[in-house]
């Protein structure tokens, strides 16, 4: 499973943070967001994206927006590279066209053309592919060891603290996340789990249920964390039966067991889709409905993850994202296993075959999109269907795309 760290997001904030500065190297008004270009009274843009090829003087970019633009370099442009994190340009370099490769990222401001797909700068910044790369590894690491995520159970805002639960499985396990006004907060957008595409947000919009992750310093006793950064999220929880699938929309309907009603959600490239093998459905089903002596997971088994007896190789290091265990202690997070469990595909599942499903919210404009989806879960409604949700509740954050790992938090 990856942690959260985004991919473009680690140069994006960067070169966002150091646009404003090409304003003083221009000497006028640069508007607009990355990968866009804006006009000024005085017609300039500025651009921003990964470097497509590199031709004489001409650097072909692909902005954030999926476009594509031409940057002119000029022998009278300002060329520097800064490092991912640098946001003063009195630490950047200068760098020479020779250095600028396919996968850097680049900003430059200067003069549009009349249709705007080219742009004379007049000046640039690079920043290399492989600073990014070693920034998103020292990130990811940083989410790994000093990251907690679980569900919302309170918010505080007289004290700012956010109380969320990281048990699975039915464990009460709970944690305090202290945030303060230098605490980065964003929020997941509507119909993305995609660390790259929050959205700055604020403390009010975090409410209980939510998904939340957070980064900072641990209490000693494991039960506190005083964040540096926190992502949260509205997303559903489907416990429901097939009614149809759409492989050429990539779509399913499923009959919601809770509200008795059809909801259609798509499955993106970054859903995962699992089967729950027999074995494996039993044993949780169990554990949730109370345990048996001796059954993995149950009373008297030590705690041991349900799933062991399938993939033998659920060792208390697997816990959480990248090995780790949010809030210390407790049993395995069940994301660590669904890596180990078959995958299926839209065709795989039938009319009136059992799922769960973790989906983004969406909104009446967007349909949800599912993050998790796992069938082969009839034991589990049956058993307890009132606790199903806690198998994929709190999920792991890093599971849908650039949140942390190039993408997890």
């Amino acid at each position: 499973m990856r942690t959260i760290i985004p991919d473009r997001l680690t140069a994006s904030r960067a070169l966002i943070a150091f646009a404003s500065l090409l304003v003083m190297l221009n000497g006028s008004a640069v508007q607009g967001q990355p990968g866009q270009q804006a006009s000024t009274p005085q017609s300039k843009a500025r651009v921003v994206g990964t470097v497509k090829t590199v031709s004489g003087n001409k650097i072909t970019l692909t902005t954030d927006a999926g476009l594509e633009t031409t940057v002119l370099i000029q022998a009278s442009t300002r060329l520097l590279r800064m490092a991912p994190g640098q946001t003063d340009l009195k630490s950047a370099t200068p760098a020479q066209l020779q250095d600028v490769q396919v996968g850097d990222r680049l900003l430059a401001a200067g003069t549009p053309s009349g249709d705007r797909n080219v742009l004379t700068a007049t000046s640039a910044v690079v920043m290399k592919k492989a600073d990014i790369a070693a920034k998103q590894e020292r990130e990811r690491e940083d989410w790994q060891r000093r990251g907690v995520g679980g569900v919302v159970k309170a918010v505080d805002a007289a004290t700012g603290t956010i109380t969320i639960s990281t048990g699975a499985l039915g464990a009460a396990n709970t944690l305090s996340v202290h945030v303060s006004k230098t605490t980065i907060i964003r929020r997941y957008a509507l119909d993305s789990v995609k660390f790259d595409d929050a959205k700055p947000g604020t403390l009010d919009q975090i409410k209980p249920g939510d998904q939340l992750r957070a980064r900072g310093t641990k209490g000693d006793d494991g039960k506190e964390l005083v964040a540096d950064e926190v992502v949260s999220g509205t997303f559903r929880n489907i416990a429901g039966t097939v009614i149809s699938t759409d492989a050429g929309n990539s779509t399913i309907t499923v009959n919601d067991l809770a509200t008795k009603r059809p909801v259609t959600m798509k499955v993106i490239p970054d859903s995962q889709l699992h089967k729950l093998p027999p074995m494996v459905a039993q044993r949780l089903a169990m554990r949730l409905k109370g345990g048996v002596p001796g059954a993995p997971g149950g009373a008297g088994s030590g705690g041991g993850p349900p799933a062991a007896a399938y993939n033998g190789d659920a060792s208390p290091g697997g816990m959480g994202p990248g090995g780790s265990r949010p809030g210390g202690g407790g049993p395995p997070d069940f994301q660590q296993m669904l890596n180990h469990m078959p995958a299926v595909t839209l065709a795989d599942l039938q009319k009136g075959e059992a799922v769960m499903i973790v989906a983004t919210e969406g909104s009446a404009e967007t349909p949800s999109s599912a993050i998790i989806l796992l069938s082969g879960v009839e034991p589990i409604l049956t058993a307890a269907p009132s606790q199903a949700s806690t198998i994929l509740s709190p999920w792991n954050l890093s599971t849908g795309g650039n949140i942390g790992t190039g993408d997890t938090p």
